[in-house]
């Protein structure tokens, strides 16, 4: 994900975890499945596989910025069906991210459903067409998260699925979102690349006004790094859905740190992806939600918002949003240029589309 200017800072920040000896795989990477993206320094694509427990780094070498407007793929779900060799019903696209570097979209997929389903990594070419990477031949690393949730039997779901929720890369970090199996079972970790022995990881509690209760058993659905007075920071939504600032910082080995809860956005809805932009001299956070459309929130005066901390009976709270009722299902965004977002986008048939969007 490209980062506007005032999250470069985040960049120079030093995360306080413990590291031993890296270990570099040189084998075809096996992946058990496919789930959240993010892209780090020199085209590197890591990939969140919570069957394995573990995040994946793979080399792309995908340096090279293609040329012209980037290009709307329409029933992008029957194009990557297709490749695959299977019909739509049989894929699931998991996250799609752009590549800031190249500006080619890459998608995290499953053919098949369930704990079974086979994962590929497929991206777009310079035409907007669709490729699938090869893996077999791609330079590559992994990080095994410790203490994953239990695997599911064969045709069931767990909370294995929810190892790793969401991934970001900042400040030389992946910072990885998800559960364990203990006790304080939501967690954030941060792993320093290229990568090293993995910490415990910081175990989070929030407090969930809709709720009226501290909680710390439900993971993040999505996060953004961005630096709120000063200090680098990220913003993490929940379902149902607070939204909660947390100091990287205080991510070190087996800690336990309670987040600020800025915002109550609404119940019955779950968070789907999330980006910072700028635009003017105003920074802005955009969110596209499951039930709740697609919500537009200024960060002017981010600092200042006091923490939720009691029961929020009308179900909305703190930081104010608008809804964009233009954007309707919106399912993963991400920048694809200074000025214009990367959807991928339900249509009322169920099919899915990339389509570009001008930044709000």
């Amino acid at each position: 994900m490209q980062l506007p200017t005032r999250l470069i800072a985040l960049s120079t920040l030093a995360v306080c975890t413990t590291f031993g000896l890296a270990t570099y795989a040189s084998d075809t990477p096996v992946l058990k499945s496919a789930g959240p993206l993010t892209f780090g320094p020199n085209a590197v694509l890591f990939v969140g596989d919570s069957q394995a427990g573990a995040i994946v780094a793979l080399e792309t070498g995908d340096t090279a910025a293609i040329s012209g407007e980037p290009k709307d793929i329409k029933g992008v779900d029957s194009k990557i069906a297709a490749l695959l060799g299977v019909t739509p019903d049989q894929i699931l696209i998991n996250d799609a991210v752009v590549n800031p570097l190249s500006k080619r979209v890459y998608f995290s997929v499953s053919r098949g459903r369930g704990p079974d389903a086979i994962p590929a990594i497929l991206r777009t070419n310079s035409k907007g067409e669709l490729e699938e990477v090869a893996l077999a031949s791609i330079k590559h690393s992994a990080a095994a998260l410790p203490n994953p949730p239990a695997e599911a039997s064969s045709g069931a779901r767990s909370q294995r699925m929810d190892a790793i929720t969401g991934i970001q890369f900042l400040a030389g970090h992946v910072i990885v979102a998800g559960l364990s199996n203990e006790e304080f079972s939501s967690k954030l970790r941060s792993l320093k690349y290229p990568f090293a022995q993995v910490d415990a990881g910081t175990s989070v509690e929030i407090y969930h006004g809709n709720h009226g209760r501290y909680e710390t058993n439900s993971p993040v659905r999505t996060f953004v790094g961005y630096t709120i007075d000063n200090k680098p920071s990220i913003l993490a939504a929940y379902t149902c859905t607070p939204l909660v600032k947390f100091q990287l910082s205080d991510l070190t080995s087996g800690s336990k740190v309670v987040g600020t809860t800025i915002a109550e956005l609404g119940a019955m809805n779950r968070p789907l992806d999330m980006i910072v932009y700028r635009k003017g001299k105003e920074d802005y956070l955009l969110m596209s939600n499951s039930s709740r459309g697609v919500m537009k929130m200024s960060m002017a005066g981010i600092e200042k918002l006091g923490g939720i901390t009691a029961r929020v009976p009308e179900g909305k709270a703190g930081l104010p949003y608008e809804t964009l009722q233009e954007l309707k299902g919106v399912m993963q965004l991400d920048r694809w240029t200074q000025t214009t977002a990367m959807l991928l986008v339900k249509d009322e048939a169920g099919a899915l589309d990339v389509r570009s969007l001008a930044l709000p």
